[in-house]
Formats: structure tokens, C-alpha cells, sequence
């Protein structure tokens, strides 16, 4: 059984759990579903989580009744009811009666709770119609069906607490990912669901946006709560730094943390997945103590893994929690990740000024991004000299062309640059400049020849497996890796020698808006590399002229 809980439990913190446990089940109800409408119960796990949560400082410490946490994640298996949980806490966090903050320690020394003062409560996802659909959506139908309805105008956009004279008092709203509309906001707690969906940079900014409105109410105590399943590795998630963060915790790297993370996934035993059987153990693992909601459950789940056409990272991703690539994603992102590092940890510097490199050229001028990509022959070390994309929500956009050759120009002055490989479609009149000041170092490479493009292709996959090519560390590295990860694959009708199809770079079903061109040009700096190997090539003579000494 594989479980991550960071910080460890520490009994000297006294908690408010029991408290909010109780009234969540004397207050609330199940959401929609099988038990909708019935008395709220929770599970040892779930109760657990809560009481973690809702630690507190003990008596004597400075922040004395302070919330211990300020920001709580779990990640579990899909079908867990973590939504659920999520609003029943979002529910608790708004409620007029809930004790969700110390009052005080009573004369046993046991802390006291209290509401929230006029709370102010975002849930967010990737659009709002989801947030209505998940965790708002399920708090909506339980503050309906609850005991305690009166208190609440309750509406499909939003939820308003009433205050002692019947006028708003608090509420809940469903937000998505316009960071300017949280701007201002005096949030008191907050809720994220499914962050591993968040990844693009506006839902990046939304993010930051509500976590900088929480130190505007200290005397409430805002916290901000996250649920999710596993992701994609690479994708630069909100999930995948809230991970890191935990698993920097567990190392020891942080001190005094202020995020508590829960984790459970089928842990390394399970490693094969072949039978039915092997995978029915791996869900239950995955599932913790709560078990089978109903007999045959987990059968099910490991019978649709044989279904003709599953996505099987996908779905080791939603039942096992299982961070995996998707089966339409191009690289392996924990192996390009790792790449990142050397032996001893640290980021590779970067290729050092007069390297003897390849280089790679791809994009759009109009659409997407443009990104000039070199490869040190020696080492096979890449790094991404720069990258120009279209802003979010533009769209009279142009890569501006003499930035673009001014940096083509500086790279030419500062490395030794045996060839470097263009994609000329949209640039066909510049790389034809390029060519003809930079004779035999220039070479159009048309990526839309799909054999030869997948032949380079395959060979950077087989690069990256065998840890021959690594990247260095600089102001793009960021942007390099979001692009690796951003790349999906696009199978031809023809077979290998293997007799596996082949394929080639393409965006990611149902990912219009995700730029790929600085792992395209990545791709094109590494063939580039490896016909330079294959050639021997050598850096050119340098050249000079005697100079007379009188």
C-alpha cells in the first residue's frame, strides 16, 4: 500500500476534526448519487484527513488557535467521493453554526470552534460549468437537501449565507480560470478541483490570483483546500507543484510546512497489470480500507482495462493514481524530467559559449510559437536558446521576424554551429536569408515528410530512454519542458521493424491551445546532431592573417 502524508502526525497539535466531523454528520447529506439525500458519513480515512486538517497551534505557542495549515491537498483514486468531502468542508467552511475556527480552549485545554465571519468562498475548476457540475454542484444539492436549507439562497451560480436580518452574510461562488476576477477578493477558503487539469498559464495566473487574496482576512484564517487524481507528468500543473511541494516535505527540504497532502495509489507490488486478478488487487490498494462500494466493483473496473481502444495510462491514472503519461502524450515526461539533472541532483549547466552544436528551427509565424533549439555535439546536451508565442486571447499576432534574426545572428557568433535544421513553411523567405549568409550551415528540413520525421522522431524517444541527451539549465528550460510535455503523437498506417506503427509530433486530442514548436525544434537540432556524429564532423579551422612584427 503506497500513501504519502506529509508532515507526519504530530499528537501535539490539537485539532477541531472531531468537532467538524460531527457536524458534518449531524448537518449534511450525501450529494447526488446512490445515498443522495441520506445523513452524511464518513469513513476512518476521510475522518483522518479532516482531523489533520483542521489542526491547530497548541496552547503556549505564539499563533496559539491558529490554523496549522494553510493550504490541505488530497489526491486519491477516481470514485473515492472526494468531491463530496470537498463540499461538505466547503459547506462546514459556510455555514452559520460550524465550528471551523478556534475560540478559545475550554478548561480542559480542548480548543473550542466558531463559524467563519462573513465567509467568502471561490470553488474552482477549469470552467465554471464544471465547477457546477463537480464540487459546487454537489455542495448546491447537499445545502438543499440538508436540515438546513432556510439558511441559504441557493442559486445555480451561487450560494449566499443569510445573516441574522435575512441580507447576505457570506456566500459561495463557482469560479473558472479569469484571474482577474478573483482580484480583490476576501477569501476565507477556498477550493480547487482536479488541479491536475490546470495547467495552462491563465489558469496558472487565476491560481496565483486567489492564493495572494488569502493573507486579506487574518482573523478568519483562510486556507485553501485542493482535490485531485493523479495527472500527466509535464504538463506544469497546479497538481504537479503541489506534489513536488509534498514529496520536498517527505525528503525533509522544508521546515515548518504549511501544506498537510494526502496521497494513496497502487504502490510498486503491483507492477504488473496483465490479469484481471493482479489488476483487481492494484485498484484495492489504490482504494485504501473504504473498500468496494458494491460487490463486483473492482472486477468491473479491471475487466475495462482489456476493452478494445482504452487508454491505459489513462486509466492507470484514474484507478490506480498513477502518475502516467497519456497514451496520446509523445515523451515520457518523468524520464525527460530526470534528464534535467546530473548524477548528483543539481540542474546541467548550460552548453558553454564556443560549443561545437546543431541547431533546430520550427514554428508558425502567425499562430502558436517559434523556437530556436541547439544540441552540444559532444555531450548531447540541448537548451532552448528562445522561444515566441501568441499571448492567450490574441489574435493579430506576429512573431516579430528581426528579433527572431538577431538571435539566429548571436547564436552564430557564439557557438560553433556545424548545421542547423529549419522547418521553412511560414519562413521560407527568412531561412532562405539565413542560407545564404550562413552558407552549408543552413538546411531547410521539412517536418511534414512523415517517414523521415518519424524516423527522427524515434530516434530522440530512443535518446531520451537511453539518457544520452540532456538539458541545460537557463532561462527557458521551463518553457523546453512545458512544450515536451505539451506534444502528442499522430500514428501513420505504417509499421517499424518492430512492427509497431510509427508516428509523428501533433498537438494532443482536445488541445488546440498547447505550443509545441521548442520540442519540434528539439527534435530537429537532435538529427541534426546525430547526422554530425554520423559525418565525424569537426569545428571548422579557425582562421587568421600573420601579423608582421617590425
Amino acid at each position: 500500500m503506497a500513501v504519502l502524508i506529509v508532515p507526519p502526525l504530530d499528537l501535539s497539535y490539537p485539532t477541531l476534526g472531531a468537532q467538524v466531523c460531527q457536524f458534518i454528520e449531524e448537518r449534511m447529506v450525501f450529494g447526488p448519487g446512490s445515498l443522495s439525500g441520506q445523513p452524511a458519513r464518513l469513513d476512518d480515512e476521510k475522518r483522518g484527513i479532516i482531523y489533520r486538517l483542521y489542526e491547530i497551534y497548541p496552547q503556549g505557542h505564539r499563533l496559539e488557535g491558529r490554523r496549522r495549515f494553510q493550504r490541505g491537498a488530497i489526491e486519491v483514486r477516481k470514485g473515492l467521493a472526494k468531491t463530496e468531502l470537498a463540499a461538505w468542508i466547503a459547506g462546514c467552511e459556510l455555514h452559520p453554526e460550524a465550528p471551523v475556527r478556534c475560540d478559545g480552549f475550554d478548561a480542559y485545554g480542548n480548543p473550542v470552534g466558531r463559524p467563519v465571519e462573513s465567509p467568502v468562498i471561490p470553488m474552482m475548476a477549469v470552467t465554471e460549468e464544471q465547477v457546477e457540475e463537480l464540487a459546487y454542484g454537489v455542495l448546491k444539492y447537499v445545502l438543499e437537501n440538508g436540515p438546513d436549507a432556510d439558511l441559504f439562497v441557493i442559486t445555480k451560480e451561487k450560494i449566499i449565507r443569510k445573516g441574522w436580518n435575512g441580507t447576505e452574510d457570506g456566500f459561495v461562488v463557482a469560479v473558472s480560470n479569469a484571474p482577474g476576477s478573483r482580484d480583490g477578493a476576501r477569501t476565507t477558503f477556498q477550493h480547487f478541483d482536479e488541479p491536475h487539469r490546470l495547467f495552462m498559464q491563465r489558469m496558472r495566473d487565476a491560481h496565483e490570483t486567489m492564493l495572494q487574496n488569502m493573507p486579506k482576512r487574518p482573523l478568519e484564517d483562510p486556507w485553501t483546500l485542493y482535490t485531485s487524481t493523479a495527472g500527466q507528468p509535464g504538463q506544469n500543473s497546479i497538481e504537479e507543484d503541489v506534489l513536488a511541494e509534498a514529496e520536498a516535505i517527505a525528503k525533509g527540504e522544508v521546515d515548518d510546512p504549511s501544506l498537510f497532502f494526502f496521497r494513496r495509489w497502487a504502490g510498486d507490488e503491483h507492477r504488473d497489470l496483465t490479469t484481471v486478478e493482479n489488476r483487481i488487487a492494484a485498484v484495492a490498494d489504490a482504494t485504501g480500507p473504504v473498500g468496494e462500494w458494491g460487490v463486483g466493483q473492482f472486477e468491473r473496473i479491471a475487466k475495462d482495462y482489456d476493452r478494445k481502444g482504452v487508454d491505459k495510462a489513462y486509466w492507470e491514472r484514474v484507478w490506480l493514481n498513477r502518475w502516467r503519461k497519456s497514451g496520446s502524450q509523445a515523451f515520457d515526461m518523468t524520464k525527460v524530467e530526470a534528464l534535467k539533472l546530473n548524477p548528483d541532483g543539481k540542474p546541467w549547466g548550460p552548453v558553454p559559449d564556443g560549443a561545437f552544436v546543431t541547431a533546430g528551427f520550427d514554428g508558425a509565424r502567425f499562430r502558436d510559437a517559434t523556437a530556436l533549439t541547439i544540441t552540444d555535439i559532444s555531450t548531447g546536451r540541448q537548451m532552448l536558446l528562445g522561444c515566441w508565442q501568441r499571448p492567450e486571447n490574441v489574435e493579430d499576432w506576429e512573431v516579430p521576424e528581426d528579433e527572431v534574426t538577431d538571435l539566429v545572428t548571436d547564436m552564430m557568433s557564439r557557438y560553433e554551429v556545424w548545421r542547423m535544421y529549419c522547418d521553412p513553411p511560414h519562413w521560407t523567405e527568412t531561412v532562405a536569408s539565413w542560407a545564404a549568409r550562413y552558407p552549408d550551415r543552413v538546411v531547410e528540413w521539412h517536418t511534414q515528410r512523415k517517414t523521415p520525421m518519424a524516423a527522427a522522431v524515434r530516434a530522440y524517444v530512443e535518446a531520451i530512454d537511453s539518457g544520452i541527451v540532456t538539458y541545460g539549465s537557463n532561462r527557458w528550460i521551463d518553457t523546453l519542458i512545458q512544450h515536451m510535455g505539451h506534444a502528442g503523437r499522430r500514428e501513420l498506417k505504417l509499421l517499424d521493424d518492430q512492427g509497431e506503427p510509427i508516428w509523428i509530433l501533433q498537438k494532443q486530442d482536445g488541445r488546440l491551445e498547447d505550443k509545441f514548436d521548442a520540442a519540434m525544434a528539439a527534435v530537429l537540432s537532435w538529427t541534426a546532431c546525430v547526422d554530425a556524429r554520423r559525418e565525424g564532423a569537426q569545428p571548422r579551422p579557425k582562421s587568421y592573417v600573420p601579423r608582421r612584427i617590425y
